[in-house]
């Protein structure tokens, strides 16, 4: 596995740490990949029985890294042969970056967050992928997607049901503005509030562990029910629409009009 992503399990608790603090754990294909696989490893092990997912470093998860988005501006994304986040693989309802937070509801048992720093854009996503979100309060939140010109495609608007009301949704994802957590938690994007949300996720972590393991399992089946049924075309349709997005006029100007610290020059729909 990569060195990417670290886990060690003690005690029937599975302490997931993204390992990429240098870029403030930020996505490229590797790290997509590397938080797929860390998931996945967890998916058969009848040892766990709660996982706790936090980052390295100053952030939780800063989002698409900056090569990465001006890679997938210029074309250059599709051109390379590392993973990227649009990779589809068999048997599976999600692509890649999908699956980076989609994984943490197939783990079948209670996956907490423990969020600081920065979640924006795809962190805020991955860490919607967790059942319990821990943050603190100066955490930076962002669904960042638009002011990239893109849409949310990480398995957000289906996470994001349930937790808080349409109009709100649609705020947060319209703007893309930042918020913090005591807001994330106002609108119900946080569970809980810490000025130390890894001590805190592990200490709730260690009262599920009291509960009976089949009890929490079949609790967290059922829980989940009523999103899988639903979750699949939801996330065909991210996939189209983002597709659709991609590498187009507006999109490579939202990207390169940030990073020349110009106005954009939209054109209008076809």
């Amino acid at each position: 596995m990569s060195d990417r992503v670290t886990i060690s399990i003690s005690d029937g608790i599975a302490d997931v740490r993204f390992n990429r603090p240098d870029k403030r754990n930020a996505l490229d294909g590797e790290q997509f990949q590397a938080i797929v696989d860390a998931g996945e490893s967890l998916k058969t092990n009848k040892k766990i029985r709660v996982v706790v997912v936090s980052g390295e470093g100053a952030s939780f998860c800063a989002g698409l890294d900056l090569a990465s988005m001006g890679g997938m501006a210029s074309g250059e994304r599709q051109k390379s042969d590392a993973p990227t986040a649009g990779d589809m693989q068999e048997g599976r309802i999600t692509h890649l970056g999908q699956q980076s937070a989609w994984v943490w509801q197939e783990v079948p048992v209670p996956v907490i967050a423990a969020v600081h720093g920065h979640a924006l854009g795809g962190g805020c996503q991955i860490a919607l992928g967790a059942d319990i979100r821990i943050a603190h309060p100066d955490t930076k939140f962002s669904v960042r997607e638009t002011y990239w010109g893109l849409v949310p495609d990480m398995a957000g608007t289906v996470l994001m049901q349930g937790l808080v009301r349409p109009d709100i949704m649609k705020d947060i994802v319209l703007s893309a503005r930042i918020f913090d957590g005591r807001e994330a938690k106002e609108i119900g994007i946080v569970t809980r509030l810490s000025d130390n949300p890894r001590d805190d996720a592990f200490a709730y972590a260690q009262e599920i562990v009291k509960r009976s393991p089949d009890a929490v399992r079949g609790a967290k089946e059922l829980l989940n029910r009523l999103t899988l049924d639903f979750a699949a075309a939801q996330f065909a349709a991210e996939r189209r629409i983002i597709g659709s997005l991609i590498g187009g006029h507006n999109q490579r100007e939202a990207v390169m009009s940030d990073f020349e610290k110009r106005a954009p020059a939209y054109i209008d729909p076809a």
